[in-house]
């Protein structure tokens, strides 16, 4: 029984994420997962807890078996549900001490609540961290980038927002258990009733500023609908011929007159301008003589033996004038850590993973003509809490994420980013562009309305005029502070837990 709601708990967990975006059934997800380990031993709910993780990004990440097979998506659930089984573990341990310790009121309820939703939120942080960087993704705030409660990122960031969804979905699984205990009694609504009015009420009367502090920039985006794969097989140029065919449609669009900037998506140039003459007078033309405006395109760039995942900032009658790296380069697809150990274990697998990107160092500001500060990032790292954090203290004024998304095909994938573009324009309170190779291409005001949008796997273009902000939400103030207390917390609970646990045994071998 333990084992089917676990089971059942983590598939629930991918009807709630993009694209099937069944938000509610996030809180009966981990109210079913919780209920799987209570009262049980550290080593038992360790079990139950791996099968529930298993569960949980199994159902989730399918699409990464998409272009690397099923190796990795096994192999990356497993890991991650092994982090997922010890957060459980120390859960079950947890709960159990605090039932020992705690009266069965209201303030009791509340506090065991808050403290399982500290652990899990804990957990998480460790596993979108840890090891290589971690895995950005399966985060209880991206189930919620279509509810009322995304809004909360504004104050506290992602691991806010996780921290609230965890703490209703304990409430719930509590409440159960005293109904299961004790027999239905309407006080013991009370408090879920009033939590979850709360948390809903606050962000339904919140209000987050997107007026243009600085101005206004228009700005074109173009989606090539290029097969722009890792392992893609198409004739050289194909993926900038297609991006230079879709520009075209921007001639026809209302704002063409006050475009200040175009912006391709990552891999729009398959042949790198910096290093060849030919792609370099193609791009060059387009800007000098098409578009009059600066160009942002993404492209593979090469210094010495080394690699880059680039972002080029190319300006009419100029060329080339900055650039940005990318900082997180994704571990097992742009570069394999520890190669030498892994090609040992799985030498078909890394073998596919022939050339490594190394990592960027310089900052992600393009300064366009004087009119804004722009940041970039690229793909995955929509997904990183820092990141955004540094492109807002240094300076940007609105953020383009340039994505490539053609090797998950049709999959869910594109979806759950698109979550992560939304609840990232709240948070940093910042206009994001997102432009994809395929889509899904939209932009988001930083109070996370969408302004524009394309549809999926067709060429297409937008223009949107978006406002420029300068000043800081309170999630980029403190929202690194919320993730330390977070982790901190939960450190000390499960300290004084284990020193409890380990001065009992000492006792009782004494006796």
């Amino acid at each position: 029984m333990r084992l089917l709601l676990a089971v059942v708990g983590g598939v629930c967990s991918s009807l709630a994420m993009p694209r099937e975006g069944i938000w509610p059934l996030i809180f009966v997800s981990v109210a079913l997962l919780l209920a799987s380990i209570y009262r049980q031993k550290f080593s038992t709910a360790l079990f139950i807890g791996f099968v529930g993780g298993l569960s949980f990004y199994l159902s989730q990440i399918e699409w990464l078996s998409l272009y690397l097979g099923p190796v990795p998506w096994l192999a990356l659930s497993v890991l991650e549900a092994a982090i997922f089984a010890i957060g459980m573990a120390t859960t079950a341990a947890v709960w159990a001490w605090l039932d020992q310790k705690l009266p069965k009121t209201w303030a009791g309820a509340s506090l065991t609540a808050l403290t399982i939703s500290i652990i899990w939120t804990s957990r998480e942080w460790v596993s979108i961290t840890l090891p290589y960087g971690g895995f950005p993704w399966s985060r209880l705030a991206q189930t919620q980038s279509e509810s009322i409660l995304a809004k909360w990122v504004y104050l506290g960031g992602l691991g806010w927002l996780t921290f609230l969804v965890a703490a209703l979905s304990a409430l719930l699984v509590i409440t159960a258990i005293s109904f299961f205990k004790q027999g239905f009694r309407i006080k013991h609504l009370a408090l879920p009733a009033v939590s979850y009015a709360l948390i809903f009420a606050i962000p339904a009367l919140m209000f987050i500023p997107s007026n243009a502090e600085a101005g206004t920039l228009t700005v074109g985006s173009v989606q090539g609908n290029a097969n722009a794969g890792l392992f893609s097989n198409e004739v050289r140029g194909t993926i900038l011929n297609n991006h230079l065919s879709a520009s075209k449609l921007l001639q026809s669009l209302p704002l063409r007159s006050s475009m200040d900037v175009v912006v391709w998506p990552e891999n729009a140039s398959d042949i790198s301008p910096l290093s060849d003459i030919g792609a370099a007078a193609k791009i060059t033309d387009f800007v000098d003589n098409e578009i009059k405006v600066p160009l942002i395109l993404g492209g593979i760039s090469s210094r010495g033996e080394e690699l880059y995942n680039s972002s080029v900032l190319w300006e009419p009658g100029v060329g080339p004038t900055d650039w940005y790296d990318k900082k997180r380069p994704v571990p097992f697809a742009e570069y394999v850590p520890d190669r030498d150990f892994w090609y040992q274990l799985a030498p078909d697998l890394i073998g596919l993973v022939s050339r490594g990107y190394n990592f960027g160092t310089r900052d992600g500001i393009f300064s366009i003509q004087n009119k804004a500060d722009a940041g970039v990032l690229i793909c995955f790292e929509i997904a990183i809490d820092d990141i955004g954090r540094d492109l807002v203290s240094e300076g940007a004024q609105v953020i383009f994420s340039q994505t490539n998304n053609a090797d998950f095909g049709h999959s869910d994938e594109t979806y759950q980013q698109g979550a992560f573009a939304k609840l990232r324009a709240i948070e940093t309170g910042r206009a994001i562009v997102n432009i994809s190779t395929v889509g899904l291409s939209m932009v988001y005001a930083p109070d996370g309305t969408k302004l524009d949008s394309l549809p999926v796997f067709e060429p297409g273009a937008m223009i949107t005029q978006v406002p420029l902000r300068t000043s800081k939400t309170p999630a980029m103030i403190i929202g690194s502070s919320v993730d330390l207390f977070f982790n901190l917390a939960a450190a000390l609970i499960t300290m004084i837990v284990l020193m409890t646990w380990l001065r009992g045994r000492k006792r009782g071998s004494g006796r």
